[in-house]
Formats: C-alpha cells, structure tokens, sequence
C-alpha cells in the first residue's frame, strides 16, 4: 500500500495535472472508492450511473478517461458530456437520475492545474465527511479485492445532447414575461466549459452578444480572462458601448460584472442587489442571506438597514450552502462571485447568477451601476503569500500576535482574517477598516510577518 496523504481540500481535489495528486493512477483509485462508498456497481434492474463532465484543459483527456476506467472496474455506468460547467454537472446529474456526479476541473486555476469534485445524486457537493470516506477507502485492502468480472463489469458511453440539456433549464430561470431584446452583452467565457453555452443563452433571449474568451485551445483557460482578470472585460465593454459584461471562470460556478462605465461589480455587490430584489417580492427565505468571512463589513451593515439578516459560512461555496441548507435559506454568496440560488440550482452557477442580475436591469429599467451602489464597501485590502508549509496559523507565535495586534487597531471597526487557500498553497490575509492607508499598513505587515516565518524560500 501506497503511503497516505490528504488529497480533499476546501474545493474536492486539486493540484499540478499528471503530478500526484492529480495522475491517472490516482484518478483511477478515485474512481473504484468512490463507487464504493456510494454503494454502487453490478446492479441487474438498473445499471448504476456515475456521469462525468470537464473543462477545456488539455490534461482533463487524460483524467477523464482514467476515473471512468476506474468506476467501470467496479461495475458502474459511465456517462461523459465532455466539456461542461460545474453548475451544468449538478443540474445534469439530478436530471438525468445519476448516482452521482464528477467534475474535473481547477476551478480559475492556470491551464497547468487541474482537479475533481464530487456531487451526490440530489446535486450537492459532498461533505467533509464522506469525502473523508472515499479517501479512507482508496488506501484499502478490501477495495482491491472487489473486482466485477465478466458482463458485471461496467462501460462508458458519451452524451451529445447534454449541454442542449443546460441550455433549457438556463433559459427556464430567465423570466417568461422578460427578453434581452435591445441590450448589448459582453461575456467573457475564460477560454474555459462555457465558451459555447454562455453565448448561446444570451442569444437565444435576444441579447447582442460580444464574446471574448470563446475559444478555448487547452492551454489558455483562465488565461488574462474570466472572473479573476476583468481588464480585457471592463476594456470590451467600454470599446462597444455596451450595456453590460460579465466574466465566468474556467467552470462557470462564478460570476463577475462590469457596469457600463466599465466598473467592476463583485460578488458582494451582486449579493446585496440580489437580497434586496428577493426580499422585495417576498421571495428571500426568513429575511436572510448567507456569505462568507471574507465579504465585506459594509455588506453586513447595509443589508441590516434593510431588514436582512447576514450570516457568515467558511469560505468555500459548499460551506455557504451547508448553511444555507440548514438554516433553510435561498440566496448567498461570495464576494469572488460564487453565488446560491437554491431556488434554481444546488451549486454556484455563473450563468444562472448573470440571467438573474439582468433580470433585475431589465425589470428595473435601471443601469447596473446604479443597482450596484446600494452600499459602500469599507476599505479592505485581500492579499496572498505563497507558503512552503501549512502549519496552524494559531500555532505560530508571530502571527497570532500580528494579528492580534491588527485587530486591537482596528477595534469595532474593522476585521482581520488570515487562512490558507484550500486550493493553492498560499495564506490569504484579509484586512478591512474605514481608513484606506490603516488597513494597506497593516496588510502589508501581516503579509511580512507570514512570509518570514513559512514563507515560500
């Protein structure tokens, strides 16, 4: 047996494609314990189905057919749609009444990145403790000695209807009573799974569309485009006089704006928009939303003017909709642009998120920078420093009194979070205040302090 290490993090599996953790060998394993903790294979009355989708990485050939392979030891049907957003993957695996579903993609990570998540056949990410499951049962004796043989074994076969499949259920969370008639739309598709359907749905309400990021060529997702690189965005929509932009992710689970000034509007800003529409029509769940540590004070303090309670999941979309879930809510978000319409869908979905703004500019005959200014946010500062270790940020002296001290700066007035990215070795050190130069200061000293101590060398 192979020695151990963690492979889940915040976000299911992610690192350098054909690097361990993320090589066939391993995608195979993955595949066998996954089929095995969902209780799946050789079934006579109705096959087990397991469907899988990617993005547009080179790697995500190779990983693909690995983990299919892997579950078909094990007995198990296998559908591929190729090249599909995350969010396309949940509405697909409820749909289509699969076990379970498989997405392999780094998220806005660069092409050389790639990764896998999980979701459970009601559409929802796993939990912490049944990945924790799969984990446990990729290093077992017991799971090498289960081995379908013969017609038991399973097979794979592709779907070529899937992303028409998508399309609709888009289109049927767009109102029926509204068009985009008129409106001049840049989207920015990241190069990356929603470089056809994005521009499609657009379209097909009535919008003029500019595409860009709509030619993915397995090296160039996430690449100066999408969610985390909205210069060319904000420049595309100021050169055609457009109404409005927005910029997906490499999977299409986020979504960022542009006003028609050019403006960035994050995922906070959509989030206040979003609430205060809901709670207007009656339709926000208990007069409340749900965002994470990270999004911004001023959030918090607007929303409460308005009669809205806002609670504070981890960071992480899954976390936001385990609350969600819980707490019996319909709306949240994240200030990257992961937003949780529950009503519509069980995971973020940029392009579910985008038709929902532009409803709201289409009902409101009101320009989306004049929608988006319904708060001020506090001055924050959001900053990373790469880590050539991940020890507990507690048990590090110097940090813990940097922070400390941070915080007593600020007082009531201001946080302070730090925490490593689930998803790249770096810590995130987070600091916001209602002066500008106190919180770059202090972000700027906590990003010392952490680089001395475990800095990358």
């Amino acid at each position: 047996m192979r020695e151990r290490g963690k492979l889940f993090g915040t976000d299911g599996i992610r690192g350098r494609a054909n690097a361990y953790p993320m090589t066939g060998e391993v995608m195979m394993e993955l595949g066998r314990a996954m089929a095995s903790v969902f209780r799946l294979g050789p079934a006579r009355e109705r096959a087990h189905r397991v469907l899988i989708a990617k993005d547009t990485r080179r790697s995500g050939y190779m990983l693909e057919d690995a983990l299919a392979s892997g579950l078909c030891s094990m007995g198990v049907e296998v559908l591929q749609v190729g090249p599909m957003p995350t969010p396309g993957l949940a509405f697909l695996t409820v749909d289509m009444r699969c076990d379970a579903g498989a997405m392999i993609s780094a998220s806005h990570n660069a092409f050389e990145d790639n990764g896998v998540k999980f979701f459970s056949r009601d559409g929802f990410k796993l939990p912490d403790e049944v990945e924790a499951q799969i984990e446990e049962r990729m290093y077992s004796d017991a799971l090498q000695r289960d081995r379908p043989v013969g017609s038991d074994v399973g097979r794979a076969r592709r779907i070529e209807d899937a992303s028409g499949r998508y399309i609709v259920f888009l289109k049927k969370t767009f109102p029926q009573d509204l068009t985009l008639d008129g409106l001049r739309i840049v989207v920015d598709c990241a190069n990356g799974a929603a470089y056809k359907v994005a521009p499609t749905v657009l379209q097909e309400l009535g919008a003029e569309v500019i595409a860009i990021g709509a030619s993915p060529n397995g090296t160039n997702i996430n690449e100066a485009c999408g969610a985390t690189h909205t210069e060319n965005l904000e420049r595309t929509v100021r050169e055609y006089r457009a109404d409005v932009g927005f910029a997906l992710d490499g999977d299409a689970d986020r979504c960022i704006f542009v006003d028609e000034r050019g403006s960035s509007v994050d995922g906070d800003q959509i989030l206040a928009m979003s609430a205060l529409e809901l709670k207007a029509t009656g339709r926000l769940n208990r007069d409340a939303a749900v965002a994470t540590t990270m999004s911004n004070l001023g959030l918090e303090r607007a929303l409460k003017q308005q009669g809205i309670t806002l609670l504070r999941a981890e960071v992480g979309d899954r976390y936001v909709v385990e609350l969600m879930r819980r707490e019996k809510l319909n709306l949240g978000g994240e200030q990257s642009g992961h937003m949780l319409f529950l009503d519509h869908n069980t995971t973020g979905d940029g392009m579910l998120t985008a038709l929902q703004v532009l409803a709201m500019l289409r009902r409101r005959d009101r320009a989306l920078s004049e929608l988006a200014s319904i708060y001020e946010p506090l001055p924050q500062e959001l900053r990373s420093v790469r880590v050539r270790e991940r020890r507990p940020l507690d048990e590090l002296p110097a940090v813990r009194e940097a922070v400390l001290g941070a915080e007593a700066e600020l007082g009531d007035a201001g946080r302070v979070v730090v925490r490593y990215s689930g998803t790249e070795p770096v810590a995130r050190v987070m600091v916001e205040g209602e002066n500008r130069a106190q919180v770059d200061a202090l972000c700027t000293e906590l990003c010392e302090v952490i680089r001395s101590v475990i800095g990358e060398e």
